[in-house]
């Protein structure tokens, strides 16, 4: 976590991928359902299939997603946690801008493991 790390430039890569609504609610989508398809996605991120299909492939090159193919469709996940937990990170940030008082996600919540009660 060097500032002289080569993967700075790298990471601000990352950032500019995230840096559109429909890809972040893509990330959130898939962070809820685990696995859609590019029809389903669409219809939850209010956008055209092609559209969909054309932020998936740019998050599929960026190793941010994964496919699996089950006869003629093909289902989009996550590649792994970290994309999630930094669009995550990113919208608790954004409530603090907005809260007049503490942001929602620094409430308790007994449900959740490993928060405090």
């Amino acid at each position: 976590m060097d500032p002289d790390s080569e993967f700075v430039e790298l990471a601000v890569e990352v950032f500019a991928m995230l840096a559109d609504a429909t890809r972040v609610r893509i990330v959130l989508a898939l962070r809820s359902a685990g696995e859609m398809s590019v029809n389903h996605l669409a219809d939850v991120v209010d956008k055209s299939p092609a559209a969909v299909s054309q932020h998936l492939a740019k998050l599929r090159m960026a190793r941010m997603v994964t496919t699996r193919q089950h006869g003629t469709k093909v289902f989009y996940r996550l590649a792994d946690e970290h994309a999630s937990d930094l669009v995550s990170d990113a919208i608790k940030q954004a409530e603090h801008s907005v809260a007049s008082a503490l942001p929602r996600h620094h409430h308790a919540q007994p449900d959740a493991p490993g928060q405090p009660a």
